[in-house]
């Protein structure tokens, strides 16, 4: 008996003999419960494609675990697909399952005393969540992502993906496809399971985290069915005992360091916006209170942008990871990187990506010879965004860096939607979507199908989106999300009008409504927020807590400084 280990303290004779009983109940031998108790946090499930192959990968973590000698205690976590929940109520939910998550995660390691902690999961809001949960505990802990699917059959001039279907609906809207195209695309677009083959937030999070310290070098790109998956899954549970050895926990990675190196990543890959959501929330159960936006921005406005990944580009992440992946990328902008900061592997970042080349320069090139000199996220205030709003100049034409349009507003995504559809949304028109925030929403949905439609409908370069709501990475087209304060909040937002002229500009940073102060502030006093779109259930009370975009949409658990 290891006297050491946490959860020897509930497990000591004759004082705990119970809890032994429970655990003998189930099969474990003394043999088990001398030895350090791994919590494997699954979120396998067969609704999610990127969670789909978890069960197979969990079998190989646990075998890496009882090869170091530890034993495996295995649970199941919620994991939701933003996918199927495109488009209708559900992505009302995807968010919050964030926080829900990060707590399940902490509700089980710390009940039962586990040592350490294995987390698995590939998607959107299932591997932030993870990663809050692991700061939040700091145990030993490392994150095991489950890859992205290969790419699809060949359409509009790339490899596609399941967002093709969206652009493809605008075309079949407007004439330019035939239904018949567009039911046989619908087999082709996703050829096996994985998180999707394009550079959106499940596949920036993995790579982000990757690049935190907390996944084994390469491993966050490693294609779903390829074998590699399975080795570096049975690798990391060897490495997870080493770590309840070596007493390395997770703040010691997850820390100003690792988070800075985390984003510089994001940003040098043209990461999704979401990046700008899930980085504070990180940082604030790290306790790194000083991850600003503005900070943010510095780090992105400081960082070249090296890889281009669909949708900036035709390829996508199995085409990055064979280029050399996030590895490859940190070699590339090491000198800007925490070099010295600790990983899982417990060696520095610059240890783990010395002999780490890019091998194909249509995808990853070097530091002098970036894609842009800036990153790919763009932080802009103005008198439309007081606490600032987030794009994506790396997925935006240069020609519409500078943008004003016409508004046209609509209080919800689904009027946004019906309008492109419909042909009502026009060229040089701004769409303005508000009360899509994390407490008007509730819970902050993604705009992905009215950028899809607009592409689809050919206006993708002659419009702009403006949203309190967020995006997926795989859009493109002029967007800007995140605005804070939110409409519901009494934001400018709030105070917009069919017609009124906004401008975004880019390089200068600035999101501008060109209305007086003073014409806002009138508007504003007659504005009303509302009805709550769910007076029940954990949306309602989501709705409550939830704090603003520009503060990561955390719910806020510890008390302020």
């Amino acid at each position: 008996m290891n006297e050491s280990l946490r959860s020897q303290r509930v497990l000591r004779r004759p004082e705990w003999s119970i809890q032994r009983a429970v655990y003998k109940s189930m099969g474990y031998s003394d043999y088990d419960l001398d030895r350090p108790l791994v919590a494997i946090a699954n979120s396998w499930n067969r609704v999610v494609p990127g969670h789909y192959n978890l069960q197979l990968v969990a079998e190989y973590v646990k075998q890496g675990v009882l090869q170091a000698g530890g034993t495996p205690v295995e649970f199941g976590l919620i994991a939701a697909c933003d996918g199927i929940a495109q488009s209708h109520v559900g992505m009302h939910y995807i968010l919050p399952t964030r926080e829900l998550i990060a707590n399940d995660v902490e509700m089980m390691v710390q009940a039962h005393q586990f040592d350490a902690v294995v987390l698995l999961g590939s998607c959107d809001k299932i591997v932030p969540g993870l990663l809050m949960a692991a700061a939040r505990l700091d145990l030993p802990a490392i994150l095991v992502v489950g890859g992205p699917m290969e790419g699809g059959c060949q359409f509009d001039g790339r490899t596609s993906d399941i967002t093709s279907l969206t652009e493809a609906l605008g075309m079949l809207r407007a004439g330019r496809l035939d239904a018949a195209e567009y039911r046989r695309l619908e087999d082709r677009v996703a050829p096996t399971c994985g998180s999707c083959s394009f550079l959106g937030t499940a596949n920036t999070m993995c790579c982000v985290a990757e690049a935190m310290g907390m996944c084994l070098p390469g491993s966050a790109t490693i294609p779903a069915t390829h074998a590699a998956r399975l080795r570096s899954a049975q690798e990391a549970g060897r490495q997870i005992v080493e770590l309840v050895r070596a007493g390395v926990t997770a703040r010691q990675i997850i820390n100003r360091q690792g988070i800075e190196n985390a984003f510089r990543v994001g940003t040098a890959i043209g990461g999704s916006t979401n990046l700008a959501l899930h980085i504070p929330a990180v940082a604030y159960e790290a306790q790194c209170d000083d991850i600003t936006m503005d900070r943010l921005e510095e780090l992105s406005r400081t960082t070249p942008h090296v890889a281009k990944i669909n949708p900036a580009s035709p390829h996508n992440v199995p085409d990055f990871h064979a280029a050399g992946g996030v590895s490859a990328v940190m070699h590339e902008i090491l000198p800007l990187l925490h070099a010295d900061a600790l990983t899982v592997t417990g060696r520095t970042v610059a240890e783990n990506v010395a002999q780490v080349h890019a091998a194909d320069p249509r995808i990853i090139r070097p530091r002098e010879n970036p894609w842009s000199a800036q990153g790919g996220l763009a932080v802009l205030r103005g008198n439309l965004a007081p606490r600032t709003a987030i794009t994506k100049p790396a997925a935006i034409d240069p020609r519409q860096h500078v943008f004003s349009g016409r508004a046209r507003c609509f209080d919800g995504e689904e009027a946004a939607n019906q309008a492109i559809l419909d042909g009502t949304v026009q060229p040089g028109e701004v769409v303005v979507i508000r009360y899509e925030g994390p407490k008007g929403g509730p819970g902050m949905r993604e705009m992905y199908t009215s950028m899809k439609l607009l592409y689809g409908r050919g206006l993708a370069l002659s419009t702009a989106v403006v949203t309190d709501g967020r995006f997926s990475g795989t859009n493109n087209g002029c967007f800007v999300g995140h605005v804070s304060p939110e409409a519901a909040e009494g934001g400018p937002l709030a105070a917009v009008r069919d017609g009124d002229t906004i401008t975004i500009d880019i390089p200068r940073r600035r999101l501008e409504l060109a209305v007086s102060d003073a014409e806002i502030q009138a508007r504003l006093a007659t504005w009303r927020r509302p009805p709550l779109r769910f007076a029940s259930g954990y949306l309602a009370l989501y709705a409550r807590l939830a704090e603003s975009a520009d503060q990561g949409a955390i719910i806020r658990h510890r008390a302020l400084k």
